[in-house]
């Protein structure tokens, strides 16, 4: 039989929220070849992460509108422990290419990969907030 403290023991647990991913949040890239950094905010999408291109600024740190603010720029990322990320999707928007994405947390630092085949690239993004 369940008793009345169980249900509220159950309600509790079923209405917490779900425990923020370390790497959910906002951060910012290095400059790119056009020397463009963006926010990228990292979201929960399913049982994984997604990021989407939130700002980007020019080198003097003014905010510029570009076509890319607004779109995905990698999905499927998936927590491995121990801060690593691995078996998503990234968009590399200068190349307009998609490769294999991964990423590894550490404190306020990502560092953030793309591989398509066996050439591999990547940034070391820093947090936010």
């Amino acid at each position: 039989m369940i008793r009345p403290a169980m249900y509220a023991a159950m309600a509790c647990v079923l209405a917490a929220p779900a425990l923020a991913d370390p790497m959910e949040g906002m951060w910012r890239t290095e400059p790119d070849r056009k020397n463009l950094t963006s926010y990228i905010d990292v979201t929960r999408c399913g049982s994984a992460l997604c990021g989407t291109v939130a700002k980007a600024f020019d080198a003097s740190g003014q905010e510029v509108t570009t076509p890319n603010v607004g779109k995905r720029l990698f999905w499927d990322l998936k927590p491995e422990g121990g801060g690593a990320y691995e078996d998503g999707t990234v968009w590399v928007p200068l190349l307009d290419v998609t490769a294999r994405a991964s990423a590894r947390l550490s404190g306020n630092t990502l560092e953030v990969t793309g591989c398509k085949g066996p050439v591999c690239d990547g940034q070391v993004w820093t947090r936010v907030n």
